[in-house]
This record gives C-alpha cells, sequence and structure tokens, in this order.
C-alpha cells in the first residue's frame, strides 16, 4: 500500500480512531457516519482514547456540527467511558417525505 492509497476501514457499529492521526480524524469519522448510516446503523461508537483528551475535542466538535448525528455523548463506564463517544445517527429520510422544521405552512 502507499501512502496516497485510501485506508479501507470496515464498516461496523464501532471504529477505534487510534490507528489514525489526529489530522485525519475529521476526514475518516465523516466518511464512516456516512458508511455506517447506509448500512442501516442508528448508533455507534467512536474509540478515541483517554490521553490528554485531543482525539475526543476533534471528534465531538465535528459531531456537533454533522448533519447525520441526532445525539452523542460520552460511552458508559462498559463501553469505555471517556475514552469513547456513542453517537445516534439521525433516521434516513425516505422519499416523498418532509423533515420537521423544513418549510410548510
Amino acid at each position: 500500500m502507499t501512502p496516497d492509497e485510501p485506508v479501507r476501514i470496515p464498516i461496523e457499529d464501532s471504529l477505534d480512531l487510534h490507528a489514525f492521526a489526529p489530522r485525519d480524524i475529521p476526514s475518516v469519522v465523516e466518511e464512516y457516519l456516512e458508511a455506517a448510516r447506509a448500512r442501516g446503523f442508528s448508533e455507534v461508537r467512536l474509540v478515541h482514547g483517554r490521553g490528554i483528551g485531543t482525539q475526543r475535542a476533534i471528534v465531538q466538535s465535528l459531531l456537533a456540527r454533522h448533519p447525520l448525528v441526532a445525539s452523542y455523548a460520552d460511552a458508559p463506564p462498559e463501553r469505555g467511558g471517556h475514552g469513547a463517544t456513542i453517537v445516534r445517527l439521525r433516521p434516513p429520510v425516505r422519499p416523498g417525505t418532509r423533515r420537521r422544521g423544513s418549510g410548510g405552512g
């Protein structure tokens, strides 16, 4: 594999971010969320580790403004505590339906 070759990650209900450089975290998380929702996941877990909180801050900053994210929170202790974030994804919009708050009247 060359350095410019994309990394293929399995789309499961959890993604361990330890293998990625902090600069790559936003794009990795973005692509993972899109793929996870396409696969039908309504909740995923992002494992960023405890450390000094840099990766957690990067992840949660992205989640705060991501359109696919309904909510997020630190994982419960048995699922990683402060070292992981649980993300609830918005359900897909079915064709012919409208999101609440989008126009109308």
